[in-house]
């Protein structure tokens, strides 16, 4: 059964989007997107300092089956990029949730606020 934590946000391109106390955003990839994808055996994410657009093509999730991109959510800078997961992309698999891939910080924080909450996810992942 794929988990869709309620306190996170979503897109319709199957990230996750948590915003931190500092006002940046922690972006991943959502449970519904590993199960599709399968083993993840690569990641590419996207470079310190980066300026961002909505829905750019930043990062990009590679399994056993398929190579994916992955989007910014919102605009703005990135700020922090998960070596870790780099390091060990299983940990996608093992929980989507905790294997961050890359943090943003936003150019306008309210456009995490239009972004797709649990219920919509969950409709629009039918």
């Amino acid at each position: 059964m794929t988990t869709i934590p309620a306190n996170l946000r979503y897109t319709a391109s199957h990230e996750w989007i948590r915003t931190e106390a500092d006002g940046s955003v922690t972006v991943g990839v959502t449970d519904h997107a590993q199960e599709a994808l399968g083993d993840v055996v690569f990641l590419e994410l996207p470079e310190t300092g980066r300026a961002v657009a909505a829905g750019e093509a930043i990062a990009v999730i590679e399994s056993v089956k398929a190579a994916s991109d992955i989007y910014a959510p919102v605009a703005g800078e990135i700020i922090a990029a998960n070596q870790d997961a780099v390091d060990a992309p299983e940990a996608v698999n093992a929980d989507a949730y905790a294997a961050w891939l890359f943090k943003i910080k936003p150019a306008n924080p309210a456009d995490v606020d239009a972004l797709l909450d649990a219920a919509g996810y969950e409709a629009a992942i039918g």
